[in-house]
């Protein structure tokens, strides 16, 4: 399904930049007021009408619509409601985020980096690898050597760096890294964060000609530019319940009496989910948003 039935991987011209900029510029066209920086604090709803309480920098102020989309998980929504919130979720994940003066020269060399890096790079992902690791997570202990996966974001959209650091063969790296649970870092998050960083760039070094560390760029500081979250950061910064990136625990099957005919409804029958906390899609598939929409206008009788 992916590329058009081709299996490409297609990315929007101008990177997703380009994409949200035309999402803004079609809402506005439409008569929509975008506000940045507004923090919700409680929604008040009879079902038919609702109020949003909001906080900025200058104070507090209401908002009222009929209908309320949240892109923000369950056990958010729950709090900004006065609801009972589900069950809590855990995530198992560790991010990183890496700017390189170049792409790493690989062991095997007649493999080229930028044909190696172009897609999902795989690293100690293998399937008894993959069992090892879940079993010592489940034991409460790191995987003696985390599986990951690698992606290089500027080769298929060089739009995401400035011109200069494009010209001077600057790239970025996202690492993935599974198989690592919340309650792992709860005793010393930052200790084991980076004990988990450096056992997980090994297994990649073990891949590589040269040391990952060497390819690093670094800030005005002399510092480089590696920048690792674990789930409990997650929770912290953005307010993912135990850092999990899909807003609640995955469960299957769902039928429409659980969850209504678009998988997005709560309780109460004008506030919609739209993010990856919605039973439908999740994610970056941006079906969540697209079932708030549909169920909005089915309401209004415009579908």
């Amino acid at each position: 399904m992916i590329g058009g039935g081709t299996g490409a991987w297609d990315v929007p011209v101008g990177g997703m930049g380009a994409l949200t900029d035309a999402l803004a510029a079609t809402a506005r066209a439409a008569g929509a007021v975008l506000a940045t920086g507004h923090e919700v604090r409680n929604i008040a709803t009879d079902g038919r009408s609702a109020e949003i309480t909001y906080r900025t920098p200058d104070g507090e102020g209401t908002v009222a619509a009929r209908h309320v989309l949240v892109n923000a998980s369950p056990q958010e929504l729950a709090t900004l409601t006065g609801d009972t919130p589900p069950a809590p979720a855990e995530g198992a994940q560790l991010k990183v985020n890496m700017l390189l003066k170049r792409l790493p020269r690989l062991r095997d060399g007649s493999v080229d980096p930028r044909e190696a890096f172009s897609g999902t790079f795989h690293i100690a992902e293998g399937y008894d690898q993959l069992a090892a690791s879940y079993a010592q997570a489940a034991a409460g202990r790191l995987p003696e050597a985390p599986p990951s996966e690698i992606y290089c974001h500027s080769l298929t959209d060089p739009t995401i760096l400035g011109p200069d650091l494009v010209e001077q063969g600057y790239q970025t790296l996202t690492l993935f890294g599974l198989h690592t649970p919340a309650g792992l870092f709860e005793a010393d998050n930052d200790a084991v964060r980076e004990e988990l960083l450096k056992s997980t760039l090994a297994q990649l070094d073990a891949h590589l000609a040269e040391p990952l560390g060497d390819c690093l760029a670094t800030d005005a500081e002399g510092r480089p530019c590696i920048e690792a979250r674990t789930p409990l950061d997650l929770e912290r910064d953005l307010g993912l319940p135990g850092g999990n990136i899909f807003h609640r625990a995955l469960a299957w099957p769902h039928t429409q009496e659980d969850t209504g005919r678009w998988g997005v409804e709560t309780r109460h029958p004008n506030v919609l989910l739209c993010g990856a906390g919605a039973v439908r899609g999740g994610g970056v598939s941006g079906v969540p948003g697209h079932n708030a929409a549909m169920a909005v206008l089915e309401a209004l009788g415009l579908s």
